[in-house]
């Protein structure tokens, strides 16, 4: 793997995460629902002209951070992904540890996205084609970064929770989801299976 498309990886990060657009059953499971084009494209061109507005704004980390973890909030589907990021596990957390880890899990992608938003200052992106793929919707958008050639990157959008929001994307074809899936895994491997372990490792790590 070269480093121009690791960094591409991490710096796509910044605006998702977030963080499996075919191994997840929560997602894909169930009916089709009523998501148009236009709804899933309008949710992304918001994402961007947010995510461009902090990038933009010459404000502080902390506050930039701050800032990211609102546009989390937001537009992307927290509690879908954050559960998908751990696996299994998440089958057996109570209702405070879900609370707790969810939390914990907002505020870590949150640290280590946003610490890297100045890194996108001059980034332009150009909405693509927009696509139904089972229960979810994919928006393409094309993204130029400085000194890089331009790359894919592909948001997948539901209303599967009764807001239209994204629950994953994929940059050059690779899941931010499975990555950090990957990264929580390891992190709860290191708490030896422990949620209150990796809650507190989540409280402190990005």
């Amino acid at each position: 793997m070269t480093n121009s498309f690791q960094t591409r990886r991490r710096l796509l990060g910044s605006i998702a995460l977030l963080p499996l657009a075919v191994a997840t059953a929560s997602v894909t499971a169930g009916p089709a629902f009523a998501l148009s084009d236009s709804q899933a494209q309008a949710l992304v061109q918001s994402v961007i002209d947010d995510i461009t507005k902090v990038i933009d704004s010459g404000q502080s980390e902390p506050a930039m951070i701050k800032q990211f973890e609102g546009i989390f909030n937001r537009y992307a589907d927290v509690s879908i992904i954050a559960q998908s990021c751990l696996g299994p596990a998440a089958r057996s957390l109570s209702a405070s540890q879900k609370a707790a880890y969810t939390e914990a899990f907002r505020g870590y992608i949150s640290r280590k996205y946003g610490k890297r938003f100045r890194e996108f200052i001059g980034a332009k992106f150009t909405m693509g084609k927009v696509a139904q793929v089972k229960t979810w919707t994919e928006v393409s958008v094309t993204a130029n970064l400085r000194g890089q050639s331009p790359f894919e990157v592909r948001f997948l959008v539901s209303d599967r929770s009764g807001k239209n929001l994204f629950f994953d994307m994929l940059i050059e074809g690779i899941s931010m989801r499975l990555t950090e899936r990957s990264e929580i895994g390891a992190m709860l491997d290191k708490a030896n299976g422990n949620i209150d372990g990796l809650i507190k490792a989540l409280q402190s790590a990005g």
